[in-house]
């Protein structure tokens, strides 16, 4: 025999399927998600640029970072270079003279 009364609240509550709970009970600890690290402003502009690329990582499964973070290696390292190759100023020019002492 079954009872198909109504419920008097003392019955144990049925759980909700995962497709009826709501986006904040869902969580893949696989998807993309920002790390929180914060990029703090060098003052060379084209530094700065490739900086906030990494920016891109945070919305990227982890596989993908490899190709933002080799990126932003390369062009800094593109911006340091180019400042090596800046002409400064010149240096002396010929033999030091040693004076016997």
């Amino acid at each position: 025999m079954s009872d198909t009364g109504p419920q008097t609240g003392t019955e144990p509550q049925a759980q909700a399927a995962p497709e009826e709970r709501g986006p904040e009970s869902e969580h893949d600890p696989a998807a993309p998600a920002p790390l929180g690290v914060p990029r703090i402003p060098t003052g060379h502009a084209e530094a700065d640029a490739h900086l906030e690329r990494l920016a891109d990582a945070d919305h990227l499964a982890t596989d993908g970072h490899l190709e933002v973070y080799e990126d932003v290696h390369r062009g800094l390292r593109d911006a340091l270079t180019a400042l090596d190759a800046r002409p400064g100023p010149a240096g002396p020019v010929g033999r030091p003279t040693v004076t016997p002492g």
